[in-house]
Formats: C-alpha cells, sequence, structure tokens
C-alpha cells in the first residue's frame, strides 16, 4: 500500500489500522452493476462476509442460483454463502459499519430517498465517477451536507480500473481519496490483493472532480474516432484534456497534486483509449451520426460522461475556466451542434 499527500509513520498507521478496524462491522456493497460486481469480487478477497444491496428482488433470486451476476461480469463466480443479499437499502446500512456506494450518480438520490438509517457513524466510500444532478457537487459532498456524515469519514475510490479487467484478474491501480489517513488505509486493506495495487491520497475532491471530467473527455475521443480524426489528432486531444483537467482542478480544489499521477492521467488515458469504455463507445456512436438519444437506447449500460457534462459545464459558470473541449462536448450533447462543425472549431483552439 502507498500513501500520497499523507504525512503519517507507516508502520505505527498499520498497526493502528489493525487494531481499530479488527472488529469493525459488515462492509456492504450498494449497487449490481459491473463496477459494483468487481468491487465486490476485490473485497470478498479479503472480508470473510459482505452484505449487497440490489436493488430488484428477482436480480438477487437469480444471482443465487446461478453464484453470479446474472446481468453483469457473468464470469466472475461468488461463494454467495458468504453474501447476504437484500434489496432493502435501511437493512443493509443498519447491519453494515463501511457502505461502498456504486450505483450511477443520476439514480444515486433516489435510491437514498429510501434511507431512514443514519450515517453519521459510518464509513461512506463513493466509487461512482459522476457529479449530483442538480445539486451539481461530488458525491462525498452530497453525503457530508445531506446526511451529516463527518468528512474524515468519507472516502472515494479513483484511478484506471475497467470492470472487465479486474474480473480477468488483470494488475489494477486504485487510488482512495481520504482526509482521514487511518480511514483511507482501511479502505485501501480492503481492495488490496496481488492483482490490485493501491494507494491513499488526501485530494478526495480532486480525485472526484477528475473522475467525472476524465468521462467527458472520452465521449469527446469516441466522437473523433467516429469522425474517423485519426490517430494524432486524438494524441493532442488528449494532451489538452489533460492541461483542461489540471486548470480546472486547481481553480476550484487548489492543491500540490501531480496530475501525471495515475489516478488522474492514467485513468483519463484508459478511459479516452480503452474499448471497454463505455463513454468512449457512447461518443463514437455520436461521432457516426448516432442522436443521443438512439445511442443512450442502445447502450446496455450509462455513459457517466453525458451526465457530467451537463453538471461541469453549469458548475464552470461559477469559476469561468478555460474549457474548451468540455464546451464542446456540452455543444453537442445538450445543444445539438453538429459534431463535425463543434470539433473543426475545437481542434483550430489546439496547438
Amino acid at each position: 500500500m502507498v500513501y500520497d499527500n499523507l504525512h503519517v509513520n507507516k508502520s505505527e498507521l498499520l498497526l493502528f489500522i489493525t487494531m481499530e478496524f479488527q472488529n469493525c462491522g459488515r462492509v456492504a456493497i450498494i449497487g449490481g452493476g459491473s463496477w459494483a460486481t468487481a468491487i465486490a469480487k476485490m473485497v470478498m478477497v479479503n472480508e470473510e462476509r459482505i452484505n449487497w444491496y440490489i436493488r430488484r428482488d428477482d436480480r438477487i433470486e437469480d444471482f443465487k442460483r446461478l453464484r453470479h451476476n446474472p446481468a453483469y461480469l457473468t464470469g466472475v463466480q461468488f461463494d454467495i454463502d458468504r453474501i447476504t443479499f437484500s434489496s432493502d437499502l435501511n437493512y443493509v446500512a443498519k447491519n453494515s459499519d463501511t457502505l461502498i456506494f456504486v450505483t450511477p450518480s443520476p439514480y444515486l438520490k433516489g435510491h437514498l430517498k429510501k434511507l431512514k438509517t443514519s450515517l453519521k457513524n459510518k464509513l461512506i466510500v463513493t466509487a461512482v465517477k459522476g457529479i449530483v444532478p442538480d445539486d451539481n457537487v461530488t458525491v462525498s459532498q452530497y453525503f457530508h451536507q445531506t446526511f451529516g456524515v463527518p468528512e474524515d469519514q468519507l472516502a472515494c475510490i479513483g484511478g484506471p480500473s475497467h470492470a472487465e479487467e479486474v474480473a480477468l484478474d488483470r494488475l489494477c491501480y486504485l487510488t482512495i481519496g481520504c482526509r482521514s489517513s487511518v480511514n483511507g488505509g482501511h479502505i485501501a486493506s480492503l481492495l488490496a490483493s496481488k492483482s490490485v495495487k493501491t494507494t491513499v491520497s488526501s485530494d478526495i475532491e480532486g480525485i472526484e472532480y477528475s473522475s467525472v471530467l476524465k468521462n467527458v473527455y472520452a465521449i469527446c475521443a469516441g466522437i473523433c474516432h467516429g469522425l474517423k480524426k485519426g490517430d494524432n489528432f486524438q494524441s493532442v486531444l488528449v494532451s489538452n484534456a489533460i492541461q483542461e483537467m489540471e486548470r480546472f482542478l486547481q481553480a476550484i480544489v487548489p492543491a500540490n497534486r501531480r496530475i501525471s499521477n495515475s489516478v488522474y492521467m492514467g485513468d483519463l488515458l484508459v478511459t479516452m483509449y480503452s474499448n471497454f469504455s463505455r463513454n468512449r463507445v457512447f461518443g463514437t456512436m455520436i461521432g457516426n451520426g448516432y442522436s443521443v438519444k438512439t445511442a443512450q437506447l442502445e447502450m446496455e449500460m450509462i455513459a457517466e460522461g453525458y451526465f457530467g457534462t451537463k453538471c461541469m459545464k453549469e458548475i464552470n459558470r461559477r469559476y469561468h475556466v478555460n474549457m474548451p473541449i468540455l464546451d464542446a462536448v456540452y455543444n453537442i450533447l445538450y445543444e445539438q451542434i453538429s459534431t463535425s462543425v463543434e470539433i473543426k472549431i475545437l481542434s483550430d483552439s489546439f496547438r
């Protein structure tokens, strides 16, 4: 485990983590999609039992019968005797001390409306790479403002980590953002294994915002791929995207961060280039001439970047950061401006 931006005595910290959490309550996974399934796979390497909230009872019954998620990452087998499934969010929250939220950002508030259990004494982890719509805040900020969760009890999971590659046990690098080195270290230890390397950073908001922006940039990369702009242009797009991301992060969450670290640039690269990237796939469909609605209907999974684009555009109206890529994607997705015209304008601004 690596600690980034945290000045701590590592041996004392690891001892404290062991003493503090050896009797901690059960870990809960909140969500039933591919990333939730991948995270459950990671956690079950280190935890004897987990709780798992999946909203549909029929999906739970199929899961129990098949011993794998019937809809996502179907090749990953689970020891279901070690899992307590429930479609009752309050039951899961009440009987867990660490809750890992892995629901798409557009649906997060809908799930949380059912919640009556207090979260103030829980460790809340967000693996949601999106902004809470309408509120236009990060997920950790939403839990702090709406549910009164102390900032030290909030964490996020970031870094280049396609669920499909986690399922294949390919090497994966995760960064846990948390203001508390102890709680961040606890989450890192829950996820770490031979194939999952973990880093702890105090830059929770920077990680959350970069996780949203990289999805926006991946949509742009997909659009340009659909328009057959070529590898030379894509490399310049990536270069400008990382500069745009850094400008925004420094304006909204100033910090002494290295933008070249894997949680920022690495996640950006894999999301912009990989065929596993649903945001790139979504953008490619738009570049190939699909309407936004048609592309959304044909996508089997949600492209978070579509919603993130609107949220980030609205947030940036307060900060006025120069963000031509964000503006271009917004104009294409929400203003119905021609993809070829908008990308031509964007390309003329690159150097």
